[in-house]
């Protein structure tokens, strides 16, 4: 009786035409399987981190910010550096609490404050969206002045056709990819050419250094507007909501979002400080700086047309940067995570640059009695956003899912709390003397 024909011991290898890959009837094995995920998960968060690092450093480093150092410094000298120091002391006691907090709860920061009180977050939206609007026809406006000194530009031209291209960035199809890598490009850029021009000034360094320990002179004003003009209204959230949008949340990401914190505030303040001796090595050499533009002088003075040409590179990315940061930050206040689409947040985005470009086309900048007003605002919101945060970190561990929250850090938020809540009180005070 014949024997039936024996089955193939192993599946016949097939081949692909053309020097394709083979099939060998093997599979990729589930423990290889999961490294490649986590690996390319570990990529992505590495890449979401770094975007929000660097949208939190250039929300902070705006022309504002740019005219206020300058100022400061030609007025202080080398005993501004306290000032600077301690500013970022207390950048970090705040960035670091509100970092914690919406990382790990998964929240807005507006989203907690109805959940501490009823309609609190509307209340802070709204304020943050007033004073967000304002202030960003001046980043509009620093855009302008940054095409001018590059190009000798009409401003309104450059502010018009840098708020295309803020518009192009959201519209793109990746747009959070797009704008992580904006700001990340820009702010190495200006970081880059504003540490030569620190350089080229050859400032004294050891009288900076001995002056942030002991200062020639200690001038509060300086200090709280210093805080204000780099923590106050949406800059303090930029990041964290940043970080949110991108799906790194909770307890399981803490050391991510310790990470980005700290970074950003380090990338904030080598930018503070090189801006700082940068002008300081022009005023200190004995040159006069040109009133109308002091900053757009110093650079001159220190390296020649070149410098000139490097501030409005400087001023145009810290302008547009900031265009970006305030239109992000301000639409993520008015909409939610959850509710809303892509499509309708692009929307609100785009008018969001288009309506601050068209009142600055139409006013040429914006008005001290509205940056006044603004800054009122913004600095009423600051304590209020800041005690919210502090009070899930401290009342609410329902919030945070569980996670431990260190004490010494909550110390450190609530010693900061106290000194916004001085400049909420010197911050409102002139919106009465507007209507006096």
């Amino acid at each position: 009786m014949p024997k039936p024909p024996s089955k193939p011991t192993s599946k016949p290898t097939t081949r692909r035409s053309g020097g394709a890959s083979r099939s060998t009837g093997k599979q990729l094995s589930p423990a290889a399987g999961k490294k490649t995920a986590d690996t390319a998960m570990k990529t992505s968060t590495r890449s979401t981190l770094i975007g929000a690092m660097f949208l939190m450093a250039t929300s902070a480093i705006g022309p504002g910010f740019i005219t206020q150092t300058t100022t400061f410094t030609v007025s202080l000298g080398a005993a501004f550096a306290f000032a600077i120091a301690v500013s970022i002391l207390v950048d970090v006691a705040l960035q670091l609490n509100v970092w914690r907090v919406i990382g790990v709860s998964g929240r807005r920061a507006q989203e907690l404050g109805n959940l501490v009180v009823p309609g609190l977050g509307w209340v802070m939206a709204a304020l943050l969206f007033v004073g967000g609007l304002v202030f960003n026809i001046g980043n509009v406006s620093g855009t302008g002045l940054g095409t001018d000194a590059m190009f000798g530009l009409d401003p309104k031209w450059g502010g018009a056709l840098s708020a295309v291209i803020a518009i192009g960035i959201f519209l793109s199809k990746k747009a959070g990819l797009a704008m992580d890598r904006v700001v990340l490009v820009l702010g190495l850029l200006m970081i880059a050419l504003t540490t030569y021009i620190a350089i080229t000034s050859s400032p004294p360094v050891g009288t900076a250094l001995k002056n942030v320990v002991l200062p020639d002179q200690v001038q509060f004003l300086s200090i709280t507007t210093l805080i204000g003009g780099t923590i106050g209204g949406y800059i303090v959230y930029a990041g964290a909501h940043r970080l949110l949008d991108s799906g790194v949340s909770g307890p399981q990401h803490i050391r991510d979002i310790r990470r980005g914190s700290i970074t950003g505030i380090l990338i904030t303040g080598v930018m503070r400080i090189v801006l700082f001796l940068a002008i300081l090595g022009v005023v200190a050499g004995g040159s006069k700086l040109d009133p109308k533009n002091p900053a757009a002088s110093a650079f001159q003075h220190a390296a020649g047309e070149f410098g000139l040409r490097a501030f409005g590179i400087v001023l145009w990315a810290a302008a547009i940067t900031s265009v970006i940061g305030a239109s992000y930050t301000t639409v993520s206040f008015i909409t939610s995570r959850t509710k809303t689409t892509d499509r309708t947040r692009t929307i609100l985005v785009v008018a969001f640059i288009a309506v601050s470009t068209v009142i600055f086309l139409s006013v040429g900048t914006a008005p001290t009695q509205l940056l006044v007003f603004a800054g009122a605002f913004n600095g009423l919101l600051l304590p209020v956003g800041i005690g919210v945060l502090l009070w899930v970190a401290w009342q609410r561990p329902d919030l945070l899912r569980g996670y431990h929250y260190p004490r010494w850090l909550l110390v450190l938020g609530g010693a900061a709390w106290l000194l916004t809540i001085y400049l909420a009180v010197r911050s409102v005070k002139p919106v009465f003397e507007l209507f006096s």
